[in-house]
C-alpha cells in the first residue's frame, strides 16, 4: 500500500494545529480528513472508516478518551489504529489512553518530520500485512478461551469479549505458547514494533486489562522478566 491508500482522521478542537497537522500530512500523500471533538470524530469515523485516528484528549462535546473508548466497542473499528496527541504528558493521563484502547501516544508540541515519522511506523502494519502468508492456525483454544485471529474475536466460556487491537494481539503472543515466558523486549518488539516509542507501564496497563477480562488466573507475572500464560 502506498500513502495514498492510507486514510487519516485528525481530531483537535484547535483549528491552527488541525491546519498545521493536516497541511504536513497530506504532503506526504495521505488522505486527511479533521474533526474538532469526540462526536465529530465518531460520526465521521463512522463515514470514512480511517486506518489511522490521531485524537486530542482534552475537547469540549466529548474529550478524546471517551471517543476512543466508544470507537473500540465497535467491531468496524477494532484494527483502526488509535493515536493520542496531547501536550498532558503525566502518566495518568498516558495511562487512561491506554486504557480506552490506544495504541500509541505521542506529545505535542511534535515537529512535523517527527510525526510522519510515526504515523509511518504505526501505518507499517498495514503494509507488512500485504505481505504476509496466510495463517492456517486461525484458531487457538487454550483453556476455557478461544481465539478467533482471524475475526479478532477472543470467547471465554461461550461469552464474546470486547478487545482492543493491542490487548489482542498481547494475548495471542502469550497463548501462542503457554509456560513460556516473554520478555519485555519481546513483548514490546512482537506487539508494538521496534519503531514505536511506548512508556514503560504501557505493558502493565495492557495486562491488567487483560485480566479483568479473562481472569487472573491465565497471566502470570515473572518477576524482573516478563509474562507468560499459565492454562
Amino acid at each position: 500500500m502506498n500513502n495514498k491508500d492510507f486514510k487519516i482522521l485528525l481530531v483537535d478542537d484547535e483549528p491552527d494545529i488541525l491546519e498545521f497537522l493536516s497541511y504536513n500530512i497530506q504532503k506526504e500523500g495521505f488522505e486527511v480528513y479533521t474533526a474538532q471533538n469526540g462526536k465529530e470524530a465518531i460520526e465521521l469515523a463512522k463515514k470514512v472508516n480511517p486506518h489511522l485516528i490521531i485524537l486530542d484528549v482534552m475537547m469540549p462535546e466529548m474529550d478524546g478518551i471517551e471517543a476512543c473508548e466508544i470507537l473500540r466497542q465497535d467491531k468496524k473499528f477494532q484494527n483502526t489504529i488509535i493515536a493520542f496527541l496531547t501536550a498532558r504528558g503525566e502518566d495518568y493521563s498516558q495511562i487512561a489512553g491506554f486504557d480506552a484502547g490506544a495504541d500509541d501516544y505521542i506529545t505535542k508540541p511534535v515537529k512535523p518530520k517527527v510525526l510522519i515519522s510515526r504515523l509511518r511506523a504505526l501505518l507499517k502494519r498495514f503494509k507488512d500485512s500485504d505481505h504476509k502468508s496466510i495463517d492456517n492456525d486461525l484458531i487457538i483454544k487454550q483453556s476455557n478461551l478461544i481465539i478467533d485471529k482471524e475475526r479478532y474475536v477472543v470467547t471465554r466460556d461461550e461469552e464474546e469479549l470486547v478487545l482492543p487491537k493491542k490487548e489482542f494481539q498481547l494475548l495471542v503472543l502469550l497463548i501462542s505458547k503457554p509456560d513460556r515466558v516473554f520478555t519485555r523486549d519481546e513483548i514490546f518488539s512482537s506487539v508494538w514494533g521496534d519503531d514505536i516509542v511506548v512508556g514503560e507501564r504501557t505493558i502493565d496497563v495492557h495486562i491488567r486489562k487483560l485480566r479483568e477480562k479473562i481472569g487472573d488466573e491465565h497471566i502470570k507475572t515473572i518477576k524482573g522478566v516478563g509474562y507468560k500464560f499459565k492454562n
